[in-house]
């Protein structure tokens, strides 16, 4: 699955960008960014531009994390057809966008969210689309829109956990399994921090009978120690309004990103993960990997000719 925009959506957030100042859209931006790395929320988007600037700057972003862990549920679950999506702290709708991308059995979109900017801007995008024009996006917390709503065969909660009281967290994802007819995969920035709220969760649900899909190849207790955490990193293109919103040059940004995905069904046998770029001298590859029986770091040399080719395919992030 391609980390990038799909191009409907591209050329239609670049519509509404026309008449706009760029650089009054940078400067909102760079406002907006600033207070969610002080630890804000989505209330610092009060109109339609500043939802349009985060847009721009978030989207694609969020959109190509979320198709890398789609992809690894979909090499883990080959068989998954999910019908139903709800998609928590949706905002401008991207990672729904990215799940109707990788499941075409999706027919039935539910999304929430309590920006009602970021709202607007989504239904405005997701009007273009077939089959999400029948979306259904309720204004409001998590916790009333899931609290009665029927289950869903897949649940996403992408980049809105940090956003929660910490003291309210453990009940709100307690919700969103009992909202989870098969599958929910949670998505943090890839910090210490969104590790550490990842493993919380994961932890949490592991206890209620949730199972590990990915990363993990298994549903024990984590086996990085700190200052160590598992985050991947996902490469994707910036567009022209891209580089200039965020002030860059170079055309592509790396998005990381820590992310759980847990499933009613225990799985078969699960693939190990790579958990950072592998290391290539002349001679060997070294690898970390997390396995079923904890965390290895292999050698290959490279007179194992079959192994080393082998290896020398293997990306930050990939299943094997």
């Amino acid at each position: 699955m391609a980390p990038a925009l799909p191009p409907h959506i591209a050329v239609a957030l670049d519509r509404l960008t026309e008449g706009l100042s760029r650089q009054v859209l940078a400067q909102r931006a760079a406002k907006i960014s600033q207070s969610y790395r002080s630890g804000g929320t989505s209330a610092v988007i009060a109109n339609a531009d500043d939802a349009l600037a985060y847009a721009l700057v978030r989207m694609p972003a969020t959109y190509a994390a979320v198709a890398a862990c789609l992809d690894a549920v979909r090499q883990a679950r080959p068989e998954f057809a999910p019908r139903t999506l709800i998609d928590i702290g949706a905002g401008p709708g991207t990672a729904t966008f990215a799940a109707s991308t990788a499941f075409a059995s999706l027919d039935h979109f539910r999304l929430t969210d309590s920006n009602a900017q970021l709202r607007r801007l989504a239904l405005d995008l997701i009007g273009k689309t077939e089959p999400l024009r029948r979306a259904d996006y309720h204004n409001g917390t998590a916790r009333a829109f899931l609290n009665g709503v029927d289950a869903a065969d897949l649940v996403i909660a992408s980049y809105m956990i940090g956003e929660i009281e910490a003291g309210e967290r453990a009940a709100l994802v307690d919700l969103m399994w009992q909202s989870t007819r098969d599958t929910l995969i949670l998505i943090e920035p890839g910090t210490p921090d969104g590790y550490a709220r990842i493993i919380a969760c994961r932890d949490r649900l592991i206890a209620a009978g949730a199972h590990v899909t990915a990363p993990c190849p298994h549903d024990r207790a984590c086996a990085l120690v700190a200052p160590d955490w598992c985050h991947f990193a996902q490469r994707l293109p910036r567009s022209r309004d891209h580089k200039l919103l965020k002030g860059a040059e170079v055309p592509f940004e790396d998005e990381k990103f820590s992310y759980v995905v847990l499933s009613r069904a225990a799985a078969g046998t699960r693939a190990s993960r790579v958990l950072a770029p592998p290391d290539q001298s002349k001679v060997a590859i070294t690898a970390k990997l997390c396995t079923a029986d904890g965390i290895v770091a292999p050698v290959i040399q490279r007179r194992d000719k079959a192994g080393f080719a082998k290896a020398r395919r293997w990306r930050w992030g990939d299943g094997i």
